[in-house]
């Protein structure tokens, strides 16, 4: 396999948005939950979801990815906050640079998706965490808030569904620009 696809997904965003750039591009899709054999693999990719600034299944692929090879690996991460906005960028970055080898975090290519929530299929720990942001974003003057703060107010106990299928297109292109898998 020169070429995969593995996505931790806790509430199916991130598998959605798996299985949408696999029928894209041809690239197999898995659970990074699952045994993958990744030892031939040129260009890993990793979509996950970010929970309280980790990404969902990325220790599961980390612990997979080839040693002492070159490789392309591409990290997507898929959370609430909007990724145009570079403050959550920069967040998104630094909370990477703990998790990630430096080698590694100096080499991948990263890739911000906006996903979506429902309150009613969070399970305890989500829906807790969901709500003290809530808490804590309402006490704060309006002056003070984060540019999507007042989405998280709005939005909070309710379904909202940001995914947008179009903005796969710069995953694409740069696996298009990528040595062709041999």
């Amino acid at each position: 396999m020169k070429r995969i696809i593995l996505y931790g997904s806790v509430y199916g965003t991130s598998r959605r948005y798996a299985e949408e750039l696999s029928g894209r591009t041809g690239i197999p899709a898995v659970s990074a939950r699952e045994r993958a054999d990744l030892s031939d693999s040129k260009c890993v990719i990793h979509i996950g979801g970010l929970y309280a600034g980790g990404v969902e299944g990325l220790k599961d692929t980390l612990q997979k990815l080839p040693q002492n090879r070159e490789y392309d690996f591409l990290l997507v991460t898929v959370g609430l906050a909007d990724p145009k906005d570079p403050k959550n960028i920069g967040n998104i970055r630094a909370s990477l640079e703990k998790q990630l080898p430096k080698e590694l975090y100096q080499k991948m290519k990263l890739f911000c998706l906006r996903g979506g929530i429902d309150y009613k299929k969070l399970n305890l720990k989500h829906r807790t965490m969901m709500w003290m942001m809530y808490q804590h974003l309402k006490k704060l003057p309006e002056n003070e808030r984060p540019d999507d703060a007042q989405a998280i107010i709005d939005t909070y106990n309710s379904k909202v569904d940001f995914v947008d299928f179009d903005s796969l297109a710069p995953i694409e292109e740069a696996l298009d620009e990528m040595k062709p898998a041999e």
